[in-house]
């Protein structure tokens, strides 16, 4: 008896082989199919569910406009906007319950853009022959983007490119049998951190939030996990946030790879969501380990946290830009945005007498926050560590004031 639907997209024209090959695959395992064509020029051997001139228009364009583009990535963009918007629509209307993507670089760029389209928590596979590589830059992954490397099956099937499909094909139905939704029936805040070996108020605070009856999902601050919180922040899924590590804002403006977006520290505030903020670790940028060292970090304090991932430590100046670029993030706001500075550091590391403690550093950054805030923003000062427990007394204190008058709904 078959129980869930997985939308199968593809090139149709020159992966039919391939494609039929996924989709016999989820049947034979009891699951339904629905096929998306994103060919071009050429047609499927049997019809698809959704065709190529579905995709096209969808988009608002047509096929012949993407053939007198004369020009295929062009095309090939008409396409992808086409098939983002058709299964964002067709999740919504309920159609399916997890989708996957076949291709090559073409149809892994299409991929990364309908992924982007569907919300977190749907199974979103791309089978690919560039999985995992480097010509796929971060901000195009969304946050739960499964791949798997499209090994030896560019010309057709064989048993090693069957290996892989069949793979994929039980991975995304799997996936989609399995997957829990969250619980609509509790309140959930979102909070950001990193290990506790440099934040620990969440030890405290996640028991205590838990106790006043809602649920706390934390999220780990190197890039992917903040693209998490910011993609479900935009969708309002939040009751509240306590957004207390907000280091990938200054990896982004500092050219880091270790990127959540241009976005990091908007997609709450855009949809109204009441915030508490305090920019932990905002004194490093965090980059790739095994990678060479850019020469502008060569004069730079340094922390090695393992052999994935480096810390450097920012110059006063530097500090000043990551200031400005959290006030002009926050400005954007329309909800309530409490903000809260500890004046003795905002990391374990940084406090006085650890190895990265800079206190002038942490002045220069204080000041020139203070001294751009937005009217909008409550700025609250912490006469201590944000790892103290005076930190996490006084988020706690202005989160049950939002409960008392409504500002935070239970």
């Amino acid at each position: 008896m078959s129980d869930k639907t997985i939308l199968v997209i593809g090139t149709y024209d020159t992966k039919d082989d391939e494609l039929g090959f996924l989709a016999q695959v989820i049947r034979d395992q009891g699951g339904r199919v629905l096929t998306l064509d994103v060919s071009v020029l050429g047609d499927p051997s049997t019809p698809t569910d959704y065709s190529k001139h579905d995709v096209a228009e969808e988009g608002g364009s047509s096929i012949a406009a993407a053939i007198a583009s004369g020009e295929e990535n062009t095309a090939m963009q008409i396409m992808a906007k086409g098939a983002s918007l058709l299964a964002a629509r067709l999740h919504t209307e309920g159609r399916f319950d997890g989708m996957i993507v076949l291709g090559g670089t073409m149809g892994t760029d299409l991929a990364l853009d309908v992924c982007t389209a569907l919300p977190l928590g749907v199974p979103k596979y791309v089978v690919s022959t560039v999985s995992f590589s480097s010509l796929i830059p971060a901000d195009r992954l969304a946050a739960d983007t499964q791949m798997i490397l499209w090994a030896g099956g560019l010309y057709g099937l064989n048993s090693i490119c069957k290996a892989s499909l069949s793979q994929a094909a039980g991975a995304v139905l799997g996936a989609a049998r399995a997957v829990q939704k969250p619980d609509a029936g509790k309140p959930i805040i979102g909070m950001t951190s990193l290990g506790t070996s440099a934040l620990k108020y969440v030890i405290p605070l996640k028991p205590t939030l838990e106790d006043r009856g809602f649920e706390v999902a934390v999220f780990h601050a190197t890039g992917m996990g903040g693209r998490a919180f910011e993609s479900l922040a935009g969708q309002g899924v939040f009751a509240c946030v306590f957004d207390f590590c907000t280091q990938e804002l200054g990896n982004h403006i500092h050219g880091s790879s270790i990127s959540a977006g241009e976005d990091r520290l908007t997609n709450a505030g855009r949809a109204g969501t009441p915030q508490i903020v305090a920019p932990g670790c905002y004194d490093l940028v965090d980059i790739i380990g095994w990678q060479p060292l850019a020469d502008k970090w060569a004069d730079h304090p340094k922390h090695a946290h393992n052999r994935l991932l480096t810390s450097i430590v920012l110059n006063e100046d530097e500090r000043r830009a990551v200031a400005r670029a959290h006030s002009a993030q926050l400005a954007t706001a329309k909800g309530p945005v409490a903000l809260l500075l500890p004046t003795h550091g905002l990391g374990e590391w940084d406090r006085e007498g650890a190895d990265l403690h800079d206190k002038a550093g942490l002045a220069a950054f204080l000041q020139e926050l203070q001294g751009s805030l937005p009217p909008n923003v409550d700025a609250h000062m912490v006469e201590g560590h944000i790892n103290d427990a005076i930190f996490a007394d006084q988020a706690l204190a202005i989160f049950d004031a939002w409960r008392a008058d409504g500002t935070v709904m239970a």
